[in-house]
């Protein structure tokens, strides 16, 4: 694949108390940035109204919650979009499962009410479901951005749904048990602002009870995580111990074959997965 992926100054963190991460998945366009910018209170992801989409790789960004607690949130490009290479989501979901070691609390799906929900969307939940598990909806909550256009239709989410639901959106909401919330990410009343992110905060806290407060985590995170702890230990060794610059950078060879395998195992699940299918 060539070149080094892994950034010289990529770390392993290990597991830490009191920290929830969420992750923004939806289609390219829906809002996912905008949303995370909702939750962080700031501007932290870039974000624009495009159908070509602004984020080109996962990014986490974190903020303190007023009980003290730290929220992780981590938005994705469009990793289901069909047009996207499946190299590339094995990529993606290689750095968003390793900016998540301590496990998922929520998987935040991004759908926009200013758009009709496709078939794209529900083979993107399709292929959701099929590569991290039926578990996976446990975690689920669906997202509903464009609040401002029904506020201006006087209309609210349960008018919208009642009105243009088609059926494979309404397995889905079954499937995460309902969990929906409505986001105006244009607002700029602190209230209405405070009101949403309070109601997908309570959402979350019902998903963490609902689960027994274990985050998500399939084989996929235990292996590298497992493998994090593993290669962090040996890197503390080799300090400790005085190896050379030559043995320092074996061992950095030895995490990038390490993550390339792993990379080439997911792409390979990812490329087998009906969206996919030619």
């Amino acid at each position: 694949m060539g070149g080094s992926l892994i950034d010289d100054d990529w770390e392993f963190t290990l597991p830490s108390n009191g920290v929830k991460t969420v992750v923004l998945i939806g289609r390219t366009g829906n809002g996912k940035s905008a949303t995370g910018n909702s939750i962080l209170w700031r501007r932290a992801f870039k974000s624009r109204s495009s159908s070509t989409g602004v984020t080109s790789t996962c990014e986490m960004q974190r903020t303190v919650l007023g009980d003290g607690q730290i929220l992780n949130v981590i938005d994705t490009p469009g990793l289901f979009d069909a047009s996207v290479e499946p190299e590339f989501i094995g990529k993606e979901i290689v750095k968003c499962i390793n900016m998540a070691k301590d496990g998922i609390h929520g998987v935040l799906v991004v759908l926009s009410v200013r758009n009709r929900f496709t078939l794209e969307e529900e083979a993107a939940v399709h292929s959701l479901q099929t590569f991290f598990g039926s578990k996976v909806n446990d975690y689920m909550i669906v997202v509903f951005t464009g609040g401002d256009e029904l506020e201006e239709n006087d209309e609210t989410l349960e008018d919208y749904l009642g009105r243009d639901c088609p059926e494979p959106l309404k397995k889905i909401l079954l499937l995460c048990g309902n969990r929906r919330v409505l986001f105006d990410n244009k607002t700029k009343d602190e209230s209405k602002r405070a009101a949403q992110i309070q109601q997908l905060l309570s959402l979350l806290n019902v998903v963490i009870a609902h689960n027994g407060g274990q985050p998500y985590t399939d084989e996929l995170f235990a292996e590298l995580k497992e493998g994090a702890m593993k290669l962090h230990d040996q890197t503390e060794e080799v300090k400790l111990k005085g190896y050379s610059k030559q043995e320092i950078s074996e061992l950095k060879e030895q995490m990038n074959k390490s993550y390339e395998e792993q990379l080439m195992r997911i792409t390979e699940m990812v490329s087998i997965l009906p969206n996919f299918k030619q």
